[in-house]
């Protein structure tokens, strides 16, 4: 279809299996990605949710690009409400460093987290509740680019400085990420896996109100569209792994999360009235199916919200069935001819 592929992580944890457990299980999908010819390997931000291991995604990124060659990694992303601008600075100036033109920065205003958790994190209400995102984010460019000089952080320069920041992207499942990343003249990539906004007219938002940025390293207007995708060459083992992921996605909306669930688990559960309308709510944003199906309705999807490109996020129980569905879902979509595109 032509439009390139990319994989978003969470690591998640399997019911049964120890959660760094799913660190290594990360790193071997960045590998199978690679191999199947996606572009690049999105690491995320999560604290304190029992499904998934992703806490620390630029130690995962450092992780991820040693055990790979070719495939760009980056954030997807660090929630910068939860960082020092300077640290996140320094931090992808390093990985730019230590792998060059491979490094992604993806930046989210979203705790990533439980109010509580993310009041640790922050280690203040009063930073929990302020809606300072866009002087954080001018504050990050600053350390790079420069400050006025009247700034109180005027001189201070993110090492090593002579390394340039990634390409940055804002993330984004409202329209507020579309507007942002227009703003700074940033890519933007829409959470089309859970958020509630209309794919469509985000991207709308963000082409029309798109401003080139005069910073180092300014960016083209560019979509990534995220999007949750289960393959299975057996129809049936399709949905009993989407009805998996379901559960898992029910038990965290409705307050008791877990671990990932496995197929037998969900089937043997017995579902409340709440859970099951979470897992009806959620339906239309997991494409499930044969590896044809999966492909069609990520095809769909894409051209409903003009993306650029597609990144897929897979939560199954098996790592070898979750790898074997990213290999699936690349061939169907023929990713493999779209390397170095």
């Amino acid at each position: 279809m032509g439009i390139p592929i990319s994989v978003l992580d969470l690591s998640p944890v399997p019911s049964g299996a120890p959660a760094s457990q799913a660190l290594h299980d990360t790193v071997e999908l960045a590998r199978t990605a690679e191999a199947a010819g996606y572009r690049r390997f999105w690491l995320a931000e999560h604290h304190g949710i029992a499904s998934v291991a992703s806490s620390a995604p630029e130690v995962m990124i450092a992780a991820v690009a040693s055990a790979t060659r070719t495939i760009r990694v980056g954030s997807g992303g660090i929630m910068l409400p939860n960082h020092s601008p300077l640290k996140v600075a320094e931090t992808f100036r390093a990985l730019g460093g230590l792998f060059p033109e491979r490094i992604d920065l993806g930046i989210g205003r979203a705790p990533g987290t439980d109010p509580r958790t993310a009041i640790a994190l922050r280690r203040s209400h009063e930073a929990l509740t302020a809606d300072d995102f866009p002087d954080q984010f001018t504050e990050l460019r600053g350390y790079v680019d420069g400050f006025d000089a009247d700034h109180p952080f005027a001189g201070i320069t993110a090492s090593p400085d002579d390394v340039p920041l990634p390409p940055v992207w804002i993330l984004g499942s409202s329209y507020y990420g579309a507007q942002a990343a227009a703003a700074f003249g940033t890519g933007f990539a829409y959470a089309g896996h859970f958020g509630g906004a209309d794919a469509g007219e985000a991207t709308r938002i963000y082409r029309r109100s798109f401003r080139p940025s005069t910073a180092a390293g300014s960016q083209e207007p560019h979509v990534i569209l995220g999007a949750a995708a289960i393959a299975h060459p057996d129809a049936e083992r399709a949905r009993a792994l989407g009805r998996a992921n379901a559960l898992s996605m029910a038990r965290l909306r409705t307050g008791r999360p877990g671990p990932l669930p496995s197929p037998e688990e969900a089937l043997a559960h017995d579902w409340s009235a709440a859970e099951e309308q979470v897992a009806r709510s959620m339906a239309p944003k997991v494409s499930v199916g044969t590896p044809e199906q999966v492909a069609e309705d990520l095809v769909r999807k894409a051209r409903e919200a003009d993306a650029d490109e597609l990144m897929i996020t897979t939560a199954i129980h098996d790592p070898e069935e979750r790898r074997q569905s990213l290999r699936l879902v690349a061939e169907a979509l023929g990713a493999s001819a779209l390397v170095g595109a």
